[in-house]
């Protein structure tokens, strides 16, 4: 009898949680639609609540040191307290917002190298361990995003990687603790001054924060630097803009502007 307390206290026979997911696909201020799945174990169980939350890798800098750990950035209580007997099962529906400044995953159908995101599913029991499931999850980019990195891609930008960094970006109001870099090489007319460019998107219900950062070559006798901008686009005229022309016209006066050429 010992022995079977000690084996529920470490969630032995205890119960197990699945989440299915209608769609895994998802845009920043949409939506995700699942239901959870709860069945009991060997032994009644009481639930202190069932709860999921959007996670992704948050790059840290702390000091002269870098490391990488899983941040949860929005989470949604699913259920309150409840008995969960043996071998019961209980299915809880749930629709989850997506943030409007969720990192994105995928661009035209590819993975975006470094990015990972996971909706987690927790199961808090009393006196027991968390039972908890991660389910990837994809999230493509607003229509307005996608105009400034095709945009970017027709002036013969190439991508790298991507990645998400604790901090806050200078002068963008901005609701997450991080922000996201993509990463692009520069063609040959920006080469000779530019090592790469780095996009970030900060997202709101109306428009689209732009930001861009120049990170300067250095030379033999030279420190290099970066060059830092940002605009708005609003979503109700994003298509009316010939973002080509006018990302050329600024990355270039940008570039002349602070000796990068």
């Amino acid at each position: 009898m010992v022995f079977k307390k000690m084996l529920q206290a470490l969630g032995v026979g205890g119960p197990s949680v699945e989440t299915v997911l209608a769609n895994p696909n998802c845009r920043p201020g949409g939506f995700l639609e699942g239901q959870v799945h709860v069945a009991g174990g060997d032994h009644a169980v009481d639930v202190e609540y069932l709860a999921i939350g959007l996670m992704t890798r948050v790059e840290v800098e702390s000091g002269d040191a870098e490391y990488n750990q899983n941040q949860e950035f929005h989470r949604q209580r699913l259920t309150g307290s409840f008995r969960l007997e043996p071998g019961a099962r209980h299915d809880v529906p749930f629709r989850f917002d997506v943030p409007w400044e969720t990192p994105i995953t995928e661009v035209a159908g590819q993975h975006l190298h470094g990015m990972t995101m996971g909706l987690a599913t927790e199961l808090e029991v009393a006196r027991a361990v968390d039972k908890s499931d991660l389910d990837a999850v994809a999230v493509h980019p607003l229509p307005a995003q996608e105009r400034i990195m095709e945009a970017l891609q027709r002036l013969g930008f190439r991508f790298s990687r991507a990645d998400v960094e604790r901090g806050r970006v200078y002068g963008v109001p901005q609701h997450l603790p991080f922000y996201q870099e993509i990463e692009y090489y520069p063609p040959s007319r920006y080469a000779g001054g530019i090592n790469q460019l780095e996009l970030t998107f900060i997202a709101a219900p109306r428009h689209l924060q732009v930001v861009l950062e120049l990170d300067k070559r250095g030379g033999l006798f030279t420190e290099g630097h970066d060059a830092f901008g940002n605009f708005t686009v609003e979503y109700a005229t994003v298509d009316q803009v010939d973002w080509s022309a006018q990302l050329d016209n600024w990355l270039t006066q940008s570039a002349r502007r602070r000796g990068l050429f």
